[in-house]
């Protein structure tokens, strides 16, 4: 059973920056389940993954460009203190959510707290990064109508996918 659009894949993941450190991992927990082409996951995980089946493994180097995008300077600016109304303690590292210029949910991290305010940056943290993959492929199988009208999996039973 090989992995195609429309498929449903469940695989065990490991990321890492370059530098060898874990940033995220699902390993010893539940399979992560995504619909494959249904743009669940970044897009150059995604296009290593086509093709391979269950029980399959790979190690992929995904670029910037095909992960969380380049770090966009215009993402990084001074906001005034006032910009976070009552919360007070504001510190380096610390994540709050805004509104984007399009109306979505946009995550910012505080970068640096100064007497003049406060830098913000709206890129994602793994923008600019090359994400390292490490990935078993645990199940493939063929998404149903509902997933794949809601555009992500459900847990429940579906067919085979023999691609």
């Amino acid at each position: 059973m090989k992995i195609a659009d429309n498929c449903i894949v469940f695989m065990n993941y490991t990321l890492k920056d370059d530098e060898g450190q874990t940033i995220d991992s699902n390993v010893g927990g539940e399979p992560m389940p995504y619909l494959h082409g249904g743009n669940n996951i970044v897009p150059g995980l995604e296009k290593a993954l086509d093709g391979l089946e269950t029980g399959g493994t790979i190690t992929v180097a995904v670029q910037p460009e095909e992960g969380y995008g380049p770090v966009i300077p215009e993402a990084i600016q001074t906001v005034p203190k006032e910009a976070f109304g009552e919360i007070e303690d504001i510190k380096p590292g610390m994540q709050f959510q805004a509104q984007g210029p399009e109306g979505q949910v946009q995550v910012i991290t505080i970068k640096e707290v100064t007497e003049e305010g406060i830098l913000v940056d709206g890129n994602h943290p793994l923008a600019g990064k090359v994400l390292n993959f490490e990935v078993e492929i645990m199940e493939v199988r063929e998404a149903t109508p509902e997933e794949l009208e809601h555009g992500h999996p459900h847990m429940g039973d579906g067919e085979s996918c023999e691609h």
